[in-house]
């Protein structure tokens, strides 16, 4: 064995030791979240961060809903569906955050293969409500600025509660679905996740059964759930820059584009991630990839909502304001 043979099997060994460490932790029921489990030595970094960014999550969007519920003057369309958007990143990072930090913390990186399928249930119900709530902000966008005289009439109570119904139904049956599904297979002996939750293309690789009309099926959905709604989102704002762009005044311009930057920030950050990772066969899907975009739109974008609705909007920023006294 020549030297380059020798050092690279002396740096492969620890990892190898390490991942078997893990493995006994578990039984044949179990599945293993390797997304943070290398590296134990710099676990405290991470932990540190990512407790750090849960803690930002929970009290930020949790001041956006009570501010949103205790002014009067937000108790319209867009700041209800603002309000239950903030309600959904709250209920996502509770999904997530709480057990990678735990896993991290306990150096126990074991979920239960009951307890995966739940998780992966809850993740992908408010990820697709997370996408219809924003289609649905940027349609109520769309009324405001394009058919002002019609807002009041259109945006009704029973209209957007029943936008909310419909958007909470429908994320609701498509995880189902898919959970449903994938509750049927059998998965091979290794059962370790390169990843830090249960996600659906790494549980998805794991499979040892055959996969072909689950992923039909999958694609479908994200034909429904991810095109449908972003082609909502496209058309509404090609619709507003038309508007914007006949507005003569630069103030009124500037204007209406401050009501509509912060929804288009949180769009763009949104669909980024998530065409990164699952717009794509499970066959070229990349662990390392899939984990960092992953942490994009698991903690950062839940995070960065409440600061992006509040610093570019005046009313908001009131209303925190007043709420904190």
């Amino acid at each position: 064995m020549n030297p380059e043979e020798t050092a690279a099997n002396s740096s492969i060994w620890p990892r190898q030791q390490s991942y078997q460490e893990i493995g006994n932790q578990t039984n044949i029921s179990d599945f293993l979240l390797l997304g943070f489990s290398q590296h134990p030595e710099q676990q405290p970094l991470p932990f540190g961060l990512f407790l750090a960014m849960y803690l930002v999550t929970m009290l930020g969007n949790l001041l956006i809903i009570l501010a949103i519920s205790s002014d009067p003057h937000l108790h319209t369309p867009m700041y209800f569906f603002l309000a239950n958007l903030s309600f959904t990143d709250t209920c996502f990072s509770c999904t997530i955050v709480p057990k990678v930090l735990l896993n991290i913390h306990t150096q126990h990186y074991t979920i239960s293969h009951t307890g995966c399928l739940v998780q992966m249930f809850f993740f992908m119900e408010l990820a697709l409500l997370d996408d219809f709530l924003l289609a649905v902000m940027a349609y109520d966008r769309y009324i405001a600025i394009c058919l002002p005289l019609h807002y009041t009439t259109i945006m009704g109570p029973q209209r957007c509660l029943l936008l909310l119904a419909a958007s909470w139904l429908s994320s609701h049956l498509l995880a189902f679905s898919l959970c449903l599904l994938m509750s049927q297979f059998s998965f091979c002996a290794s059962h370790a996740i390169p990843h830090f939750f249960c996600d659906l293309l790494p549980l998805l690789k794991l499979a040892c059964s055959d996969t072909h009309i689950f992923q039909l099926m999958m694609f479908a959905e994200a034909a429904l759930s991810g095109v449908v709604p972003l082609t909502c989102v496209l058309v509404s704002y090609a619709h507003i820059i038309h508007t914007i762009l006949r507005i003569p005044s630069a103030g009124g311009k500037h204007k209406v584009f401050s009501t509509c930057g912060s929804h288009l920030t949180v769009v763009t950050l949104f669909y980024g991630t998530v065409f990164l990772v699952y717009f794509q066969p499970s066959s070229s899907y990349s662990a390392d990839t899939g984990v960092v975009a992953s942490v994009v739109y698991t903690m950062v974008t839940p995070m960065l909502n409440p600061f992006i609705y509040s610093l570019r909007n005046r009313d908001m920023k009131g209303a925190l304001w007043r709420l904190l006294g």
